[in-house]
């Protein structure tokens, strides 16, 4: 069985020969620095793990009313920081981000003031996405896994885009302060979102459609406020893209126990990122059998590996990590397994014994 036919027999909810073993997304730091400067694709064949390839590839955000341009506020070895700055018919808008040579993160929010979204809703442009560019790397994908793309934003979810434009902090707060500006910053996100959706994603190879983020977990908000400010949303835009033809998988980097019924309710066919407590999640080994029965009933599964603390160590415990694993959330197939978000430091060999070992766990 192909690496292919694996990953798609199990987002069917069917079983295949064995439980597919993949990772959440290479980056390019860990393929320059371990990987010889392999693509991604190269890397999972390399490792022998099943692919799982998310394209981004969208063109800028910049128009005649929304023009956009960079300046450097800081340059050395560790990084860099840099300001955007937005030009609008109304106004400028600005954010500042800063980046090393693994990952970037936003230190000052796009949102300063509450009538900042109304630029946004009336001058940002709809991103072109670069169909041409994904088909290439379906073709260069063939049989070895799966293609997975995201929905445009800084995050795929309403609330979780929404917490980097706004500053998580100031918008929790501001659900208490001004819940009504909330939901129409939302609001203005989703529909935004759902014309991204309909200018780009029609009849392409894409086998998943990531959606969420880590700020809608419930070790960020409480299970009342996600139920409030991030199910309507992601049922809408979940809708739409099941209009296309396409499977959701909802991304959850944190603790989820306590919103599972809410990701029932949403409309994904999936669910990531099962991070246990170790790597900022809140599952322990005792609770994947009930995440497997309650969550589990009704969507894949897709996760559960400690990318940070297990892949790392010994042979002993990266082995033991996949065989609970499987035994917990690999019953009757329905789950896929991966590390449960990106790592950086780790060396190839380490990522062949997890490939070996997920080899071992076979359904017959």
């Amino acid at each position: 069985m192909t690496s292919r036919e694996r990953m798609i027999l199990t987002l069917n909810r069917e079983v295949p020969d064995r439980v597919p073993a993949t990772l959440h997304q290479w980056l390019p730091y860990h393929l320059d620095t371990y990987m010889g400067g392999m693509s991604d694709i190269e890397a999972f064949r390399a490792v022998g793990l099943d692919a799982a390839i998310t394209f981004y590839g969208i063109a800028d955000e910049t128009s005649q009313q929304w023009k956009t341009s960079h300046s450097t506020l800081a340059l050395d070895a560790q990084g860099e920081k840099t300001r955007h700055t937005i030009q609008t018919p109304e106004g400028e808008l600005t954010y500042v981000q800063e980046a090393n040579a693994m990952t970037s993160w936003m230190v000052e929010p796009l949102i300063k003031h509450d009538e900042d979204i109304f630029l946004i809703k009336k001058y940002r442009p709809i991103p072109t996405f670069r169909k041409d560019l994904l088909r290439k790397k379906y073709e260069a994908l063939g049989d070895g896994g799966i293609m997975r793309t995201v929905v445009w934003g800084y995050q795929g979810g309403c609330w979780q885009d929404a917490a980097e434009l706004v500053g998580t902090e100031k918008l929790i707060m501001a659900t208490f302060d001004n819940p009504g500006w909330v939901h129409e910053l939302l609001g203005i996100l989703l529909e935004q979102k759902l014309e991204y959706i309909d200018k780009n994603l029609h009849n392409l190879p894409v086998d998943l459609v990531e959606t969420g983020g880590g700020a809608a977990s419930n070790t960020i908000i409480s299970p009342a406020m996600h139920q409030e400010f991030c199910l309507p949303y992601d049922m809408q835009m979940h809708d739409a893209l099941h209009g296309l033809g396409y499977k959701v998988v909802y991304h959850t980097c944190g603790g989820m126990l306590k919103i599972m019924e809410s990701l029932l309710a949403n409309g994904c066919d999936a669910s990531e990122t099962l991070s246990p407590i170790d790597i900022g999640g809140d599952i322990r080994n005792e609770d994947m059998l009930s995440v497997k029965k309650t969550l589990g009933s009704a969507k894949v599964l897709i996760g559960g590996i400690d990318q940070l603390t297990i892949l790392p160590s010994s042979e002993e415990a990266i082995r033991k990590e996949v065989f609970d694993k499987f035994e917990g959330y690999g019953t009757g197939g329905g789950y896929i397994m991966s590390a449960s978000d990106h790592f950086f430091d780790l060396p190839a060999s380490q990522l062949q014994i997890y490939s070996d070992a997920a080899k071992e766990c076979t359904y017959s």
